[in-house]
């Protein structure tokens, strides 16, 4: 199962806490200042093949939505669970971001990088269990065919 994050978060403070949490608990780690051209960051998240990315939706050269739209309709990375971290409070941002294929929106407001990261973690944790009962599953219908 892959532990792959990719962190797209142009706040060093957030970016390097969210990395040193990732790390120190076993995570392979990719990050983006976003500070690139858009096709160069995703060229960068192909070639890293992470199974999850991070993403602020605030970010000053590029556009967050139109970095999940670019991920969800390409089937090179479609299957990537977007996990939005922003501090876009309005009801249009959330509804715009899972409307395009995010998978979970959180709020910078509403809790420290620790708590986020621990809530990602969970996340990821519940996803490798309900893949692993679904190969079973999978496995089972196998064996009774």
């Amino acid at each position: 199962m892959s532990n792959k994050i990719f962190i797209i978060e142009d706040e060093e403070n957030i970016l390097y806490g969210l990395q040193d949490h990732f790390t120190s608990d076993g995570y392979e780690i990719e990050i983006s200042t976003a500070d690139e051209e858009l096709e160069d960051l995703l060229v960068r998240i192909k070639k890293y093949r992470p199974k999850y990315v991070i993403l602020d939706l605030l970010l000053p050269k590029l556009d967050g939505l139109e970095i999940i739209k670019r991920l969800k309709t390409d089937d090179e990375t479609a299957e990537i669970q977007v996990l939005v971290f922003t501090d876009l409070s309005d009801e249009d941002s959330k509804t715009r971001s899972v409307g395009l294929g995010a998978n979970y929106f959180f709020l910078k407001s509403e809790m420290d990088i620790h708590e986020f990261a621990d809530k990602v973690e969970k996340i990821i944790e519940n996803k490798q269990v309900n893949d692993a009962s679904a190969d079973d599953a999978e496995e089972n219908d196998l064996v009774l065919e």
